[in-house]
């Protein structure tokens, strides 16, 4: 069942049909055992009247029993009966009512009713009231019996037709009061139900205007149920970041096409310029060593793309070795030494000797490699720069700064961005392009890690890479 609308129809009319008939059940079975016991202490009040008009003279049983005043033993049409057993078994009276039939009373203990279910001669349900008792002798009063006096049975059966007509009665009023209420539950809920979801069809509406070309427009369905309201708030949130992405989708394009142009631009303007005219060998390896420069960083760009291509696909796979921090950083630091001897920048490894994780040696050196190219082009003349590594129960951490930083805390924040540079203008496209911290970023992300940037007091700049402890993973 998919639909909501059938579910809550469903549930809510088989819970009201539920309690009907358990609240049908007990009307029913309150007021069956009322009229019953009713009708039992009116059989019972007549056997009593019965068993009071019976006395023992001259050891024979008289019946002392004016039926006048009990014409119901009489009449032909649903009379009532009565039937009277000595000790023996013997019949000591019966009721004319009974003809030839017999009434089969029920054992029961001195001076206590027993009721039980019968058909009467005319086939019609009856109930009959079984009492034991002794006789009273005449010219006695009841503390002058005799206790061997014999016991006498009295059995007393009344037509209960009567009873089990308003009783069916009862059942049938019951069933279709049960019936209508039901009925008229399920319109009132079938209106409801369609109420309560009509901001669900609002909401359908405003998602459905929304396009691709409109990511700026919001869900807003006023009044909205308070039960609604997280789901308006996720879905504006999910299209917040379905924006964003857009837009960063747009942005990185653009990014791309700029990055690819302006080094493709230069190449061909030195290459239309050499061709121009005849030149000498030197010209012509001066022209073609500029071409290759500007290849290699095309080259170094394109590789990185792809490389975080295949990070988002996770199409990259990893192979986790014991790494000894430090002499990863000093390997990783070899091919910058001499860049950075040239501006008087002094590296400082401040990674313990005895620091080791587990993770990929070629993934986290090419994120070190990216960070200290980072930082040796970053770093003023004259400046410094240093890694430190921490390591505790549950991760390693890493640690790359360097001095001379401009960056404001408004700027950081968009530092791990792909293609952003602080120079707006893009002076120097060609040499770098803005994908360095972001690859960092996204294989340590990638590693279990995560990585955060700060500026420091003083200008310093610092990269704080984290990962975590192998069963931590």
């Amino acid at each position: 069942m998919r639909s909501l609308r059938a579910r809550l129809l469903v549930g809510v009319i088989s819970g009201m049909a539920l309690l009907l008939v358990v609240f049908s059940i007990i009307i029913y079975a309150v007021i069956r055992r009322a009229l019953v016991n009713q009708f039992d202490a009116s059989l019972a009040a007549t056997a009593r009247i019965l068993a009071a008009s019976v006395e023992y003279e001259d050891e024979k049983i008289e019946l002392e029993l004016d039926f006048q005043k009990m014409p119901e033993f009489q009449r032909a049409e649903r009379p009532a009966y009565y039937q009277l057993w000595r000790d023996d078994g013997t019949v000591a009276a019966r009721s004319p009512s009974l003809g030839t039939d017999a009434l089969l009373g029920p054992e029961g203990s001195l001076g206590a009713a027993v009721f039980q279910a019968l058909q009467t001669r005319s086939g019609h349900p009856g109930r009959a009231v079984a009492l034991k008792f002794r006789p009273k002798i005449e010219g006695r009063d009841a503390n002058q019996q005799p206790a061997n006096q014999q016991l006498l049975t009295l059995v007393v059966a009344r037509d209960a037709s009567g009873l089990h007509s308003n009783l069916q009665f009862l059942g049938w009023l019951l069933l279709i009061a049960s019936v209508g209420t039901i009925t008229l539950s399920f319109l009132v809920a079938a209106l409801v139900v369609r109420q309560g979801l009509s901001p669900l069809n609002s909401l359908a509406a405003n998602i459905a205007a929304i396009t691709e070309d409109n990511l700026t427009a919001r869900i807003s369905t006023e009044p909205i149920p308070t039960e609604m309201v997280p789901i308006e708030d996720q879905l504006n949130d999910l299209l917040s970041r379905l924006e964003a992405s857009f837009n960063r989708e747009r942005h990185f394009t653009a990014d791309v096409a700029h990055e690819l142009r302006t080094p493709l631009a230069g190449m061909r303007s030195i290459l239309e310029v050499t061709l121009a005219r005849i030149r000498d060998v030197n010209e012509y390896q001066a022209s073609l060593s500029d071409c290759l420069a500007i290849s290699r960083n095309m080259q170094r760009m394109v590789d990185n793309l792809l490389t975080l291509a295949r990070i988002d696909a996770h199409q990259i796979t990893f192979r986790r070795e014991e790494i000894q921090l430090a002499e990863l950083v000093n390997s990783s630091w070899r091919p910058f030494s001499d860049r950075a001897l040239e501006r008087g920048i002094v590296f400082d490894n401040r990674v313990p000797a005895e620091t080791t994780c587990q993770s990929d040696p070629d993934s986290l050196s090419m994120v070190l490699s990216n960070l200290l190219d980072n930082a040796v082009e970053y770093t003023n003349e004259g400046g410094q720069i240093w890694t430190t590594g921490d390591q505790d129960q549950d991760c390693v951490e890493i640690t790359v700064a360097n001095t001379g930083c401009r960056l404001t805390n408004e700027e950081i924040s968009q530092a791990l961005d792909c293609f952003w540079r602080r120079d707006s203008s893009r002076s120097d496209t060609g040499a770098h392009c803005g994908l360095g911290l972001a690859l960092v970023q996204r294989l340590i992300k990638a590693l279990g890690g995560c990585t955060t940037v700060e500026v420091q007091n003083g200008g310093v700049f610092a990269v704080r890479l984290v990962l975590p402890r192998p069963e931590k993973l």
